[in-house]
C-alpha cells in the first residue's frame, strides 16, 4: 500500500479507534456504579453463553465486553496498515505495537477484574491501562493525520518558547487526576467526604483511610485547575489556531470537571453523573493531548546563541 495512502487511512482507522475506546470508558463507568461488573461471572462467555439473558445488568456488562471486542478488531486493522507500509512503519510502528500491548493488558485486567471478584486495585488499573491505550490510539491518529499533510517546513511557525512542557503538565496531571478519581470510585471513596468544600465539616481533615483518598482528588482537582489556567494564559498567544482553541476550551472543561465532581458528592452518587463526569475528564485529557501535540510538531525557535555560519 502507497504511504500516500496508508498515511490517511490509519489516521482514519485510529480516529474511529479512538471514539470507541472513549465510549468503552465511559460505558465502563456505569459498569462500575451500576455494580454490574459481576453480571457475567466468567470470561470471555457470559453465563456460559455468547448471548446472555435480556436483564439490564447483564447486557450493560456484555456490551461493554462487546466495545472492548470492537476496539480490538479496529486496533489490529489500524496495526496491520501501518505493519504494510514501510514508511507508516517507521514513523507509527512503535506506538501501534505499545498501543496492541496495551489492549492485551486491558483485556486481561478486564478478566481479572472478573475472576478477582472486583478487586479495587485490579479495576483501577483497568481504568489507567484503558486511558493510556485511548491517549496512545490519539497519538496515533494525530501523528498519521500530520504525515498525510505534508505541509512545507517554511509554511510552519515556531514554537512558542516554554509551551510544551507546560501543556505536557497539564496532559500529565489529567492523567493523574482520572487514574486517581477511578480509585477514588473503585475504593468506594466518594461519599468518604459527603460535603463540600469542606469534608466533614473540616478544612484540613485527618488524612486517613478513604478520606485521604478522597480530598487527594480534591487538591488534585484544584491543581489541575491552576495549571490550566496558567497554560491557557501561556497558549493564547500561540501561532496555530487550534491550540488557541483549545486553550479556550480546556478552562470550560476543567470547570465542568469540578462542578460535576461536587454535584456527584451532593448528589449522593448518581450512576449518569458518575458516567458524565469521566466523559467530561476523559475529553480534557484528549484536548490536552492534541493540544501537546500540535506544539510539539511546530519545530524549535532556533537558539539566539546559535553561531553564524560564514558565507
Amino acid at each position: 500500500m502507497p504511504s500516500a495512502r496508508a498515511f490517511p487511512l490509519a489516521a482514519r482507522l485510529a480516529t474511529t479507534t479512538s471514539v470507541l475506546m472513549f465510549g468503552l470508558i465511559v460505558v465502563g463507568s456505569v459498569v462500575r456504579t451500576t455494580g454490574s461488573g459481576l453480571s457475567c461471572p466468567d470470561w470471555p462467555l457470559c453465563q456460559g453463553r455468547l448471548f446472555p439473558p435480556l436483564q439490564f445488568n447483564v447486557m450493560l456488562e456484555w456490551f461493554h465486553r462487546l466495545l472492548a471486542l470492537c476496539v480490538g478488531l479496529l486496533l489490529f486493522a489500524t496495526a496491520l496498515v501501518i505493519a504494510l507500509d514501510r514508511q507508516a512503519r517507521a514513523r507509527l510502528g512503535g506506538v501501534a505495537a505499545l498501543a496492541v500491548a496495551l489492549y492485551f493488558a486491558q483485556a486481561l485486567l478486564g478478566a481479572l477484574t472478573v475472576w478477582r471478584l472486583l478487586d479495587p486495585s485490579i479495576v483501577s488499573g483497568h481504568l489507567a491501562v484503558g486511558l493510556l491505550l485511548f491517549g496512545t490510539l490519539l497519538a496515533i491518529a494525530l501523528i498519521a493525520h500530520h504525515e498525510s499533510l505534508a505541509e512545507p517546513a517554511g509554511a510552519v511557525a515556531e514554537r512558542p518558547p516554554g509551551l510544551l512542557p507546560v501543556l505536557g503538565g497539564v496532559t500529565l496531571l489529567a492523567y493523574l487526576q482520572s487514574v486517581l478519581g477511578g480509585m477514588v470510585s473503585t475504593n468506594h471513596a466518594s461519599l468518604a467526604c459527603p460535603d463540600w468544600p469542606k469534608c466533614n465539616g473540616e478544612w484540613f481533615p485527618p488524612m486517613t483511610g478513604l478520606v485521604a483518598l478522597q480530598v487527594s482528588h480534591r487538591f488534585g482537582a484544584y491543581l489541575l485547575t491552576i495549571a490550566v489556567g496558567f497554560a491557557t494564559w501561556r497558549a493564547m498567544s500561540a501561532p496555530d489556531p487550534v491550540v488557541r482553541f483549545a486553550a479556550r476550551l480546556l478552562p470550560s472543561l476543567v470547570v465542568a470537571q469540578v462542578a460535576l465532581g461536587v454535584c456527584t458528592v451532593l448528589l449522593g452518587v448518581p450512576v449518569w453523573l458518575s458516567a458524565l463526569h469521566l466523559a467530561n475528564a476523559t475529553s480534557l485529557l484528549a484536548i490536552a493531548l492534541v493540544a501537546t501535540f500540535r506544539v510539539a510538531a511546530m519545530p524549535a525557535r532556533a537558539s539566539q546563541f546559535a553561531p553564524a555560519v560564514a558565507s
